[in-house]
Order: C-alpha cells, then structure tokens, then sequence
C-alpha cells in the first residue's frame, strides 16, 4: 500500500477505521523528512495490512499542535486508536521491521488494561 495524504478531515476517521496506522509528521523544508521519506515508502510496500501516513506539518497545523509535535520527522504508532508511540526521529529500515513485528505481536487487551488501570490511580 503507498503512502496515504492526512489532512483534519480524514485524520480521525483513519485511526478509527484501521488497526495499525504509522505516521509521519514531515515538512517539504526538513532534509531528514526528505532523507526518511523513502525509507517510509519502502517500509510500507512490505506490510498491506498497516496504513502508512503522511502529514504535512505546514499544512495540517492543527493535527501537529494536537499530537505535540515539536521535531520533525515525527513518527507515530496507533493500534487499535490507541497511540503506542510518539517519537521524533527517523528509523532505518531494519529498525522499522522490527517496530511493527513488536506492534503486531502486542496484546492490546492487556494494553487497554494496563491504560484503565493507570487512569484510576
């Protein structure tokens, strides 16, 4: 699956509506954005069943003052509308690998435990 476009009105939608989502937070004026958009691409060839995101922080102002982004690139990881990581920072490809075999192997009910505990101490 190639990389998909987020704006504010699919941004919600595409969490809600896929259980893995990467994405990355970039600008067309940061050159580890441009040195990292590749290795991205070719990540998201390898796994169909994740959605690989973009957005544009230039753009999408809103979505980036939401999720905090401070540094770019920014790469966050949502399973399940639950965000996993939130991270600036580029990852080589073998490192990307690795992250979505962890992400997929995760228990999420004992995730969402673990977050409903937390938020009743």
């Amino acid at each position: 699956m190639a990389c998909i476009d987020l704006t504010t009105k699919d941004f919600n939608e595409t969490l809600d509506n896929n259980e893995i989502v990467i994405i990355d937070f970039w600008a067309s004026w940061c050159g580890p954005c441009i040195q990292f958009a590749p290795i991205f691409e070719k990540v998201s060839e390898k796994y169909p069943d994740v959605v690989f995101a973009k957005v544009n922080t230039e753009e999408q102002r809103a979505i980036s003052a939401q999720y905090s982004v401070q540094s770019i690139p920014t790469i966050m990881v949502v399973r399940d509308g639950i965000i996993l990581l939130n991270q600036a920072g580029s990852l080589p490809e073998e490192a990307f690998d690795k992250l979505i075999d962890h992400v997929k192997g995760l228990d999420m009910d004992q995730i969402r435990a673990e977050i409903a505990q937390e938020e009743n101490e």
